[in-house]
């Protein structure tokens, strides 16, 4: 109780809350991250006290990871990566004018999932570490196998055309410096592609200059506002949905936890296995990728209580969890904070008032969560082509910041103009976005584990953890034909 009161001083309470309003902001503009809002910050608290300085990273990553899905819900165009799957079922219900019921669920959920995501952090984060911490390069391939798995659970059109969603979004993904020999691949000889495709641009100029592209070159009024519904919603409504799926809620912040409490996996591939995982178990499937309540729930919770998870190897081993723990951890040290076991003993008060800070800000959130969509549905109330211009300036903008090159503003062009095909021979989007960003991953842990083991493959199937991932694999490819194969046996009995 006293690491709660002491978070609501003057020199406390008010940088935090400021931080969660520019977390807004930049979770909002898409190609401005949660990691960059992060960095943004750091610099800003070297002479505060260190609770101040750590409430206000706490508060800026939930509000920018809840931000992400305010664009992608209303507009189909991810604010960060973690918000790549919002736009599969928010956007859907956007077009069916319940974008306003979407996105308010969805501001439920994130607090919900992040208040989830905290006290698992609370209660087990010795033995979600421990568990981490079993994780070798075999089980990352296998991890990273299974998250790319995902986009053909998800997809609804042909797995054939999911299959090459995904092989090109790993061939993309292989652009750029050999990790093993150090010899450029598919750069011919351009000093820009050495460093690779970054995923930021090709994720807006996929599922956000090709929605620009669309609307332009089909038959829409330009002239006519972006949401023509009101901005209301029953609170009710919203929680009865709440009410109905509150296992889903616990099931996908679970599994939100635990990847974000693998060193590297990050909330975005969260979001994607708990809407993979939400589907499997779903009792409508079908509905998914149409407008599914359960769709805008599951990785939504997801992400926010990865953000939880993330803060495990971070506090207790001194490994980040992602990038914005990564940077947590130089802030830690620069203000003469040591991270790891003894951290539990030697400030105990400081993470009692870690912990405080994080479920005070699921609180803020609610509250900083619904000014911002108040903030942004006024905006998206303006004129198709005012709109769609803003949103080509930020995407150029926002794609420029992250490596302050120019090349990546033509590829946010030519990604959207990939995406406007894609969509037209009706190629899904996701897998090749999964692809681009899980490749790498997959690579890098398949190949230092053939080094390891000479060649053989056989040692990634002999560990346990790395075995059961396997299973599981195997599980969402062999479920559907075995359920098949036993209805049929039953029926000629």
């Amino acid at each position: 109780m006293q690491a709660l009161n002491s978070i609501f001083a003057m020199n406390i309470i008010v940088p935090w809350i400021l931080a969660m309003f520019l977390g807004i902001f930049v979770g909002g503009i898409p190609g401005l991250t949660a990691t960059m809002a992060v960095a943004l910050i750091v610099p800003l608290t070297y002479h505060m006290v260190p609770i101040a300085g750590l409430a206000m990273i706490i508060g800026v990553s939930f509000t920018s990871i809840f931000a992400g899905d305010i664009p992608a819900t209303f507009l189909r165009i991810p604010g960060t990566p973690a918000s790549g799957a919002a736009v599969l079922d928010g956007y859907e219900l956007t077009k069916r004018g319940q974008g306003y019921l979407a996105i308010t669920l969805d501001l439920v959920c994130s607090a919900l999932g992040g208040v989830i995501g905290i006290l698992i952090l609370i209660f087990v984060s010795p033995v979600l570490a421990g568990f981490a911490l079993q994780f070798t390069h075999y089980e990352y391939f296998w991890l990273g196998v299974l998250g790319l798995s995902m986009s053909a659970v998800i997809s609804r059109t042909s797995k054939l055309k999911g299959v090459i969603s995904i092989a090109l979004g790993v061939l993309i993904s292989t652009i750029g410096i050999d990790i093993t020999t150090g010899y450029p691949r598919f750069a011919f000889g351009k000093p820009v592609l050495m460093g690779g495709i970054g995923f930021i641009p090709a994720m807006i100029g996929l599922f956000g200059v090709s929605e620009v592209f669309r609307s332009i070159l089909s038959s829409t009024d330009l002239s006519l506002s972006v949401i023509t519904t009101k901005g209301r919603v029953k609170f009710g409504e919203v929680m009865g949905h709440v009410g109905r799926n509150l296992r889903l809620i616990v099931q996908s912040s679970v599994v939100g936890s635990v990847i974000g409490a693998l060193p590297g996996a990050g909330a975005d591939v969260a979001a994607w296995v708990a809407y993979g995982t939400a589907k499997k178990s779903s009792k409508t499937p079908e509905e998914f990728g149409t407008g599914s309540i359960e769709g805008v729930i599951a990785p939504t919770s997801a992400n926010n209580a990865a953000l939880g998870g993330s803060w495990v190897p971070a506090l207790v081993f001194g490994i980040p969890g992602d990038t914005i723990t990564a940077i947590v951890l130089g802030a830690m040290l620069m203000y003469g904070l040591k991270p790891g076991p003894l951290i539990f003993e030697n400030e105990r008060f400081l993470v009692d008032q870690i912990f405080s800070v994080g479920l005070v800000s699921q609180v803020f959130l609610l509250v900083i969560g619904f000014l911002g969509i108040k903030a942004y549905s006024w905006i998206f109330r303006f004129p198709r082509n005012v709109v769609y211009a803003g949103i080509l300036i930020f995407s150029m903008v926002g794609s420029f910041a992250m490596r302050s090159s120019l090349f990546d503003v033509w590829l946010v062009l030519g990604f959207g103009v990939l995406g406007y095909v894609m969509e037209k021979v009706e190629i899904p989007l996701v897998p090749l976005i999964l692809g681009i960003i899980l490749g790498p991953m997959i690579e890098a842990n398949l190949r230092i584990g053939l080094i390891k083991t000479d060649g053989r493959f056989m040692p990634f199937l002999g560990r346990p953890i790395s075995f059961t991932l396997f299973l599981i694999l195997a599980g969402l490819f062999l479920w559907e034909p075995l359920t098949a194969l036993v209805r049929m046996v039953r029926r000629k009995r």
